[in-house]
């Protein structure tokens, strides 16, 4: 018998984790060292992390590439283009969590291209929901003037009132959404 016990494949194809092969990381683990780089990131640069500012620098770069005056005009933008953003840090700590996620994977054995779907859900509503998905978490981000990320760990590190009301809305919703999306995933 195998020490890992067999899981479920989302994908559909019915493939199993390699055996010996790490799944995931203890969550209280990787929470505990998520605190403890949201503390240094207190430490060293003063300010907490979140991700939209990396993001709008992004946008706001791109768009000054093609339209500068209209972008410098853009009350959405127009803070983030005084700089490109590899000047702003919260760029590296985009890139960091995506070069961070994918070492990790590789080391566990868990890299491969597939859409992660349930076995009722084609590839093609899977990635329209998710694009759905990422376009109201982005409006949801500039409307709260934060990600989840920046509300959620930093306002809370920071007993934020507006960001614990803003988790449990998160939560709230998410349990709600889940009673009609759940059967996609059996």
């Amino acid at each position: 018998m195998s020490a890992v016990s067999p899981t479920p494949s989302f994908a559909g194809t019915g493939a199993r984790s390699p055996a010996g092969a790490r799944r995931q990381m203890n969550p209280y683990l990787a929470g505990f060292g998520l605190g403890l780089v949201l503390l240094a990131s207190f430490l060293i640069m003063g300010r907490g992390l979140g991700a939209t500012a990396a993001s709008g620098s992004v946008v706001a770069w791109a768009s000054g590439l093609v339209a500068p005056e209209w972008t410098a005009a853009n009350p959405a933008l127009k803070g983030y283009f005084a700089e490109p953003p590899w000047i702003n840090w919260t760029f590296y700590l985009i890139v960091g969590a995506f070069v961070g996620s994918l070492v990790s994977a590789k080391l566990a054995g868990r890299v491969r291209f597939r859409v992660e779907r349930g076995p009722q859900l084609g590839v093609g509503a899977r990635l329209a929901l998710a694009f759905a998905g990422g376009a109201l978490a982005a409006i949801g981000a500039k409307l709260a003037k934060g990600c989840t990320s920046g509300q959620a760990l930093t306002g809370g590190a920071l007993l934020n009132v507006g960001s614990w009301i803003f988790m449990l809305a998160v939560f709230a919703g998410a349990y709600a959404l889940a009673y009609f999306v759940r059967r996609q995933w059996r």
